[in-house]
């Protein structure tokens, strides 16, 4: 254990050659369990430069350590686990119609800190006899890998970002999560195949958790595409983890396929206006001021433009949201931890987005505990446009202007007249 006369060392994660990776970085020399103001600003600096940071052999960290180190990053938030809880809205049955209630594990004296994984566990923290999931694309996915295949290939499960979605800033994206490796299986490796025609695959170390860069997906994009994307605001679907739970998503796992699945709106719980959230396409970074693509392509349900068009056929938002972070989730563009007992990782969750990946042998015991707290205020998007520049957002739209009888002829994406395109 680090003493605390020690300074914390920021080191870059050394990637593959010939990736483009440019985030991560290990931290050594930090004591988690008594952590300094001056250690802390250290972190705090280090994670919004670096988005993702990887602190070895932390095994010792107690639960409520490690509620208390997520906190500190939003010192202002409530102690509210960042995906809510739907009871408030209806009832314990609402809860679990969400997607996320088969994966998800209460630590009962520090109910902010979830166990996630895969096997049984006879006990931990307070729990007995638990049966942990890993979920598997099988159950998500519109297609599926053979089953002669599961072992030895994968895929990216789902990308997302750690939020609730719905109910007001109460609910607001967590800024951080941290997830500290107690069991890990290991002995051998996957081929995590992307099955959307473009051949793209990755080797990843079972059980990673995949991570890209929300910088990156914006760098990425032509000046058109950025002028949209900065002007944009997302409208998330109300409790949209019941309203997707029947629908199936992409082979890449970044959204869903549009087969009319959702569940409608007046099945859903109570829907209550004022708790519906309309976020910024772009996060601005709180150190670095760098803007962020961040998108939870599943839950994604309008698209309110810049001159106060409105785009609400789901298909078509999808569309545009996975033609614009597509790019974004390249294999040279993702950084697949390989974790090993005591790993503690913390990462910004508003500059990434993240999936689990892999599948295991129903005797492979994987043990996680995962913090995020709900945040105490919005993102910050773009700083505000002055009028002369949102007349120069708006002309850089119209010049992408086209007239499209059918949109497979044009290697990008329309919203209405204006062409946002397909970042190469």
């Amino acid at each position: 254990m680090a003493s605390n006369t020690t300074t914390p060392v920021i080191t870059p994660l050394a990637h593959p050659e010939g990736s483009n990776l440019d985030f991560g970085a290990t931290v050594t020399g930090v004591d988690i369990e008594n952590l300094t103001d001056q250690d802390f600003a250290v972190l705090r600096t280090a994670l919004f430069t670096h988005q993702v940071l990887v602190i070895k052999n932390q095994s010792h960290v107690t639960p409520r350590a490690q509620y208390e180190l997520t906190q500190r990053f939003d010192p202002l938030a409530a102690p509210l686990y960042g995906h809510g809880n739907d009871s408030k809205s209806g009832s314990a049955v609402v809860a679990s119609k969400s997607i996320l209630h088969p994966d998800l594990k209460t630590i009962p004296h520090q109910p902010q800190v979830q166990v996630i994984g895969n096997g049984f566990v006879p006990a931990y923290e307070g729990l007995t006899n638990i049966q942990l999931r890993h979920p598997h694309h099988r159950t998500f996915h519109s297609t599926s890998i053979p089953a002669s295949h599961d072992l030895t290939h994968t895929r990216f499960y789902r990308w997302h970002i750690d939020a609730a979605l719905y109910g007001g800033v109460a609910r607001a994206p967590p800024v951080v999560t941290t997830l500290l490796a107690v069991k890990v299986p290991k002995g051998r490796r996957q081929t995590c195949v992307y099955d959307d025609g473009t051949g793209d695959e990755l080797d990843v170390p079972l059980g990673t958790t995949a991570f890209v860069s929300g910088y990156k997906m914006y760098d990425m994009l032509s000046e058109t595409q950025k002028a949209f994307a900065r002007s944009t605001r997302v409208e998330y679907a109300p409790h949209p983890y019941v309203w997707m739970s029947s629908a199936k998503s992409r082979s890449t796992g970044l959204g869903l396929v549009s087969e009319g699945k959702e569940m409608p709106l007046e099945e859903l719980p109570e829907i209550e206006e004022d708790k519906i959230q309309i976020l910024p396409m772009c996060w601005r970074n709180p150190v670095t001021g760098n803007l962020a693509l961040q998108v939870h392509p599943s839950a994604v349900r309008r698209l309110h433009l810049g001159d106060g068009t409105v785009v609400e056929d789901l298909k078509e938002v999808r569309e545009i949201v996975y033609g614009l972070q597509r790019p974004g989730i390249a294999p040279g563009l993702v950084y697949a931890h390989d974790w090993e007992e005591g790993d503690l990782v913390i990462f910004h969750n508003r500059g990434t987005l993240h999936s689990v990946v892999g599948a295991f042998a129903e005797s492979e015991v994987r043990l996680f505990r995962q913090c995020n707290i709900a945040g105490s205020e919005f993102p910050e998007g773009p700083e505000e446009l002055d009028g002369k520049e949102e007349e120069e957002v708006h002309a850089e739209q119209e010049e992408g202007v086209v007239e499209v009888t059918e949109q497979e002829k044009i290697p990008g994406l329309s919203v209405g007249a204006v062409e946002v395109g397909v970042a190469a």
